[in-house]
């Protein structure tokens, strides 16, 4: 059965709506054509972001977001999603967007990452931001 686990590293952060999250990027996943076997995400402070950056990615910069695709079979969908709470919170700010928006958007945009699209390049990027639309606009539910 497939599983999306919710952890927290070092904050106290308890996301709502969970089993409707799960539902949403399920339903996302498989609309990609994609399976999910397991699928992490972790809720973290900035710093410990800045860690897992500069540890794995040699990046010295803070980020909202950190996925790691650790699947072994293509077509299925394995890893581990790190977001920096305290970034959701500074860009929803920024953006003059809701808290719970802009961490769904972040959390469908790790999904998005494993399923294989990119944002490096500014087409890239626009086509990423296409799709988290999308699959924001197919949430059934908002908090």
């Amino acid at each position: 059965m497939p599983a999306i686990t919710f952890f927290e590293e070092d904050i106290v952060f308890k996301l709502k709506n969970k089993t409707a999250v799960r539902g949403w990027i399920k339903e996302t996943v498989e609309t990609e054509n994609y399976k999910l076997k397991e699928l992490n995400y972790i809720f973290c402070s900035d710093a410990y972001l800045l860690q897992i950056n500069q540890q794995y990615l040699d990046h010295d910069t803070y980020t909202d977001i950190v996925t790691f695709d650790n699947s072994e079979v293509e077509g299925d969908i394995v890893g581990d999603i790190f977001i920096s709470i305290e970034r959701i919170r500074e860009n929803a700010a920024k953006f003059d967007v809701t808290e719970t928006d802009e961490l769904h958007r972040v959390i469908i945009h790790g999904a998005l990452h494993l399923l294989g699209y990119t944002d490096k390049k500014p087409a890239d990027k626009k086509n990423m931001t296409q799709k988290e639309d999308y699959y924001l606009n197919k949430r059934s539910f908002n908090n």
